[in-house]
């Protein structure tokens, strides 16, 4: 799973036992040579689906990382494009990688930006945060759009329960709720506390209009659902006067 320049097995573990932000510092210098980066399917797969609704004009990239999500900005934003990610590290590697790009570091659950982005995306974020703590996110997110913007972001469709897969990722959960149990600062990663119908529902409590659409280019099961979705979260256009 990791290339020979990905983190050694000392190293996750260090970053495991840290927390969310002091982790990403550590393993912000190899984070592009490990499974977590997003894959480059599924940010060609969103350029393809956002292409058709836009141009946009500014875009906002929310937990940026090493600025993979800028890949997609770039191809369908027409002006400014800012990355906001509250690790240091992680930050300086998305400089590094696109040069020209705008960068605020912060935390996202507090954004400092009102109505100056047309659309904004994100990427492998969302297990980040506590379901408690999503209606904070993307009510942020809703201040930052203006009046008409688009919130876009993959949501994995759900292995059945009868995969290995889906025991994999349960089991992985389970293990990080022991760690947060037993150390302080929590480190909180989690893969099954975002399913689709409560992020549909969460932004809709922050005033979007969620649609969702396959990632047809990622495949489908064996049933012939898809393996992903994109999340579409429409702001309010402003009232006719």
């Amino acid at each position: 799973m990791f290339s020979s320049e990905g983190p050694s097995l000392a190293e996750l573990a260090r970053q495991a036992l840290s927390s969310v932000e002091d982790g990403y510092d550590l393993l912000a210098p190899k984070f592009d040579n490990t499974p977590f980066r997003t894959p480059d399917g599924v940010l060609d797969a969103t350029v393809d689906q956002l292409r058709p609704l836009g141009p946009f004009g500014r875009g906002l990239d929310v937990c940026t990382g090493t600025g993979a999500g800028m890949r997609v900005l770039r191809s369908v934003c027409q002006g400014q494009i800012t990355g906001v990610d509250f690790s240091t590290g992680m930050l300086a590697e998305a400089r590094r990688a696109h040069p020209g790009a705008g960068w605020v570091r912060a935390d996202v659950r507090a954004l400092p930006f009102a109505e100056g982005f047309d659309v904004a995306v994100s990427f492998g974020a969302l297990g980040h945060f506590l379901p408690t703590e999503r209606p904070t996110l993307f009510d942020g997110v809703y201040r930052a759009l203006r009046p008409g913007g688009l919130f876009a972001f993959p949501v994995a469709a759900p292995l059945p329960v009868t995969s290995i897969g889906y025991w994999a990722l349960l089991g992985f959960d389970l293990a990080m709720r022991v760690r947060n149990a037993l150390r302080d600062p929590p480190f909180v990663m989690y893969y099954l506390t975002c399913p689709l119908d409560a992020v549909r529902r969460d932004l809709a409590a922050s005033g979007f209009t969620v649609t969702a659409v396959p990632l047809a280019a990622l495949g489908q099961r064996q049933d012939g659902s898809p393996r992903c979705w994109l999340v579409l979260a429409r702001k309010a256009s402003t009232s006719s006067p």
